[in-house]
């Protein structure tokens, strides 16, 4: 033990002298500005990268520098230099935070000096006490602050095409760990820098192929090829930075695992888009559960950075006029919904390694071009730019270093401002109310009530329970987050400009489950016990034999049972009941299924699994009133030109056990579907009817997208030997064939306008919208026929999520296909005529009765919507029969982000009775 001391100590002393005794890398400042294309661009304490001897610089490792001109390295090659840099420094410590769904490791690498690194665990500790008031009074938490260092969390990667961040993140790290510059000490000594190389590896990985396959050396960035690859993760493509409510996605996972294990003071991310650096605080309005200290902390720390910026003499830094700062469903935001601060750049970016003239002579944010000299952008660039890789990774690397600075000089500010919100939460959960939220075990949904819980607590929110219920006191650190996911929103409905993404997210109403706000605690603490794990429903079987009713309300895991019963048991009968039907002194919905010839252990096992309730009987039901049950072949589709919700689709598919098959435009223009399939499914797909039918410009093709020895990232999670072109008009005539020869074909959200607009639904039409403004909100929607089986297991009026989706129609005398209306109002042209006809003799009227007009509820539940008159009355679900199938068309997406979970089973009753409806 001795001798491993003594020789750390001669490790760390030979490391501390040559440290001293390091010369400039020449080379490297040379490349340096050689690939930086003006002097403007080039920041003067960027030019001292030193000549370690004995830890390797970018350039001595890779052969290039950094930002080098065509040089873009595979996550394996990023993490290998980061294990280098560990391997020959005392002040890089790397750890693994999890496995994407590809199997690649999210690392994260940890820097400060020695003395701080070999007492990481004791500055983790220290973090701890402070994110838990309860554990620690102010006069301890002052004396914490004196002993602790603020966690600093940047971050890279988590947008595939946004490719600086992992790159300059490695030169940041060797720079932190070899300047000798007094700004670079100062960090090291006060701040524990952790650095998330890249977060999504996945898309980062087909990235860096798609770029060395198709855009490296291209002449012009907008000549219409597209600069990405199609898929990015398994599931998700941009919406992986949407999955914050969620924590669905292996990315986010290991965002969240970081914060607890570390409770970083800051947390920064850092993306690319807008020219040329932006600086994030965002127009507002601001989330109402963000503690005023952070929201005074984006402003400050904002400006600090820009002033930094242009203290360098560096033009185009601004902050202020993009973003707005209200939806908690960010990944970075686990910061600022856990009384941290999380805050993100977006630096101009080539999506790759290449030099190119940028024009942003028209691009304008928060209603000003960006050449505009502003109060929040003192210096602007000038309309076109010749922009380079390298240009974006000196002013990505200007502000994280100002930011860092900021930290090291405000050590003792940001910790007491840390543990000063923890604070203000605990203590509104002390004196406001609510003072808890209850979620009964006994809901229309059980395994939904179940599931709110354990998202609960996977934001770091205590949960208790006793024998009937689930619940969250809101006197902890996180009151403020548990609010916010339970109660309403409100969007000002005069804000300036528009919401940045959805604005609402209620999670009782997105998961239909039923939360009472309690204003003062009426039931026995004492008897709570504290919930340490997911919890589960476990579904209960009443009685034995071979025969078993599953009541039907709409459960999420209904269709996956039926599915998994027939996989186990080929012999199993099932048959759904159309109407009501009393049986066994039971009044069974409609929408009941009876599963036969199975036995209680079977049942039992059902039950468990998928959290369903079922009772012995149901013999003496007739025949004729029951419907066999034909579970459907099912096809996704996926449009190559835009696979972000059809990974959404997918994901939820396999999240809930219901089997599908991926299909594309070579599938539709083969034909023979109905052979194939029962159900087509489209998701949500931007652009419309011409990107459909037409897809990426055939011109760029052949475009394959496989596996090969020199591209092993692509191929996955589909393949194709020609990305380019669509099904054409061909496919098209085939997907009418489908429908026609007995197929359901569901449309959700644009992909109803699309088949609208190309005539397979040819009853529906665009209505315009005027003034409507519709970002994600939860409204109410009325059903029109409440007995279509699209519609069992719900109530004649409900809510659901819509965003800005399309506004569909039909003509007055096809109203019938529409199942489900937005809000409670009849559209004018319903409203009966009452006044006198021409030409009809006058009929007595009999006496007027004065008729108290009902108050119907609000249209919005959470979030806001402009001028919603011109929705309310129009077709949220249209179900158009053609040939011997049916298109059953939603204008919106009931499968949004893996979110809105209550209205994923309108599509599970869909596929449940494919061959049903009427």
């Amino acid at each position: 033990m001795k001798k491993h001391l003594y020789l750390l100590a001669i490790a760390v002393i030979f490391f501390q002298l040559s440290a001293l005794s390091q010369t400039l890398d020449e080379n490297y400042i040379q490349k340096i500005k050689e690939f930086t294309t003006d002097e403007r661009f080039l920041p003067k304490n960027l030019l001292d990268v030193v000549d370690h001897p004995s830890i390797p610089n970018p350039l001595k490792h890779f052969g290039h520098i950094i930002g080098a001109e065509g040089q873009i390295h595979r996550s394996e090659e990023i993490f290998n230099y980061y294990k280098k840099l560990a391997e020959t420094s005392p002040m890089v410590k790397m750890q693994q935070m999890g496995v994407s769904e590809e199997g690649r490791p999210f690392f994260i690498v940890i820097i400060a000096d020695e003395a701080t690194i070999s007492k990481l665990d004791h500055y983790k500790n220290q973090t701890a006490l402070l994110a838990d008031p309860r554990k620690t009074t102010p006069e301890q938490a002052e004396k914490i602050v004196m002993d602790s260092k603020p966690i600093y969390y940047v971050s890279g990667g988590m947008h595939a095409t946004e490719m600086g961040s992992p790159e300059m993140l490695m030169e940041l790290a060797y720079r932190l760990v070899t300047s000798p510059a007094q700004e670079i000490k100062k960090i090291r000594e006060n701040v524990i820098t952790v650095i998330n190389p890249i977060m999504e590896p996945d898309g980062w990985d087909k990235q860096v192929d798609w770029y060395y396959r198709y855009t490296k050396g291209r002449e012009n960035f907008d000549d219409g090829f597209p600069r990405s690859a199609p898929y990015w993760g398994k599931y998700v493509f941009h919406d992986n930075n949407r999955d914050g409510l969620q924590i669905s996605q292996e990315i986010t996972k290991s965002i969240f695992k970081a914060f607890f294990e570390f409770h970083p003071t800051v947390m920064l991310d850092l993306h690319e888009s807008v020219p040329l650096l932006y600086i994030s605080t965002g127009t507002g309005p601001y989330n109402d559960y963000v503690d005023p200290i952070t929201q005074s902390e984006w402003q400050v720390m904002g400006n600090h950075d820009v002033a930094a910026v242009a203290a360098q003499g560096m033009p185009g830094a601004f902050t202020w006029a993009f973003y707005d700062g209200w939806w908690p469903g960010y990944g970075i935001w686990v910061a600022n919904n856990h009384n941290s601060n999380g805050r993100f750049y977006e630096t101009y970016g080539n999506a790759g390694a290449d030099t190119y003239l940028r024009d942003i002579s028209t691009a304008r944010f928060a209603g000003d071009l960006a050449t505009s000299k502003e109060w929040y952008r003192p210096d602007p660039a000038t309309p076109q730019v010749y922009w380079s890789y390298r240009n974006n990774i000196n002013y990505t690397q200007v502000g994280v270093i100002a930011s860092l600075s900021y930290a090291a000089d405000n050590a003792q500010l940001l910790l007491s401002n840390f543990y000063k919100k923890a604070w203000n939460s605990l203590e509104k959960g002390k004196k406001e109310g609510p003072k808890a939220f209850t979620i009964s075990k006994s809901q229309k949904d059980p395994a939904m009530a179940a599931y709110l819980a354990n998202q609960l607590l996977a934001q770091g929110i205590e949960v208790h329970e006793n024998e009937t219920h689930y619940i969250a006191l809101t006197e902890q650190p996180y009151r403020n987050l548990l609010v916010s996911l339970m109660t309403p929103t409100a969007y000002p409905k005069d804000a300036k400009f528009p919401p940045y993404d959805a604005i609402a997210w209620t999670l009782p109403n997105l998961y239909g489950v039923e939360v009472k706000a309690k204003d003062s605690i009426d039931f026995n603490l004492s008897a709570l016990k504290a919930v340490r794990s997911p919890v589960k429903y476990e579904g209960k079987v009443d009685g034995q034999g071979n025969t078993f009713v599953l009541t039907y309300k709409a459960q999420n895991t209904v269709l996956p049972a039926l599915y998994a019963i027939r996989s186990q048991n080929r012999n199993a009968e099932l048959s759904i009941l159309p109407k009501s039907v009393v049986a066994d002194g039971d009044t069974l919905p409609a929408g009941s299924i009876l599963i036969k010839k199975i036995n209680t252990n079977q049942a039992v096992k059902i039950a468990s699994d998928f959290g369903l309730d079922l009772k012995a009987g149901g013999t003496g039901i007739s025949t004729a009133d029951q419907k066999q049950v034909q579970l459907p072949r099912v096809a996704i589709y996926n449009s190559w030109y835009n696979t972000q919700d059809e990974g959404w689709s997918r994901y939820t598919f396999e999240e809930r056990g219901i089997p599908y098959t991926s299909i594309d435009k070579e599938d539709l223009k083969a034909g023979n579907l109905k052979s194939k399939f029962d159900v087509i499914l489209l998701p949500r797909v931007r652009g419309n009817a011409k990107n459909f039918i037409h897809g990426i410009d055939k011109k760029f093709g052949p475009m394959p997208y496989t596996k090969t020895v020199q591209f092993p990232s692509h191929g996955f999670p589909a393949s194709t030997n020609d990305m380019t072109g669509g099904p054409g008009f061909v496919g098209l005539e085939n997907l009418r064939k489908f429908v026609e020869e007995g197929g359901l074909l569901i449309t959700l959200d644009n992909t109803s306008s699309i088949i609208a607009e190309l005539g397979i639904a040819s009853e529906l039409s665009p209505v315009s919208s005027g003034s409507l403004f519709h970002p994600g909100s939860i409204v109410m929607a009325k059903a029109r026929k409440t007995d279509s089986p699209i519609l069992y297991g719900y109530p004649e009026t409900f809510n659901l999520f819509r965003g800005n989706g399309p506004l569909l129609q039909t003509d007055k005398y096809n109203r019938d296909m529409m199942l489900v209306q937005y809000g409670f109002q009849p559209l004018k042209d319903e409203i009966p005529y009452e006044g006198p006809v021409m030409g009809m003799k006058e009929r007595r009227q009999s006496s007027k009765v004065d008729k108290k007009e009902e108050k119907n509820p609000p249209y919005v539940v959470s979030g806001m919507v402009r001028n919603e008159q011109e929705i309310i009355g129009h077709g949220a679900i249209f179900n158009m029969p053609v040939g011997r199938g049916h298109v059953l068309a939603f204008t919106f997406d009931p499968l949004h982000r893996y979110l809105n979970h209550h209205d994923a089973p309108l599509v599970w009753n869909a596929l449940i009775n494919w061959d049903k409806l009427k």
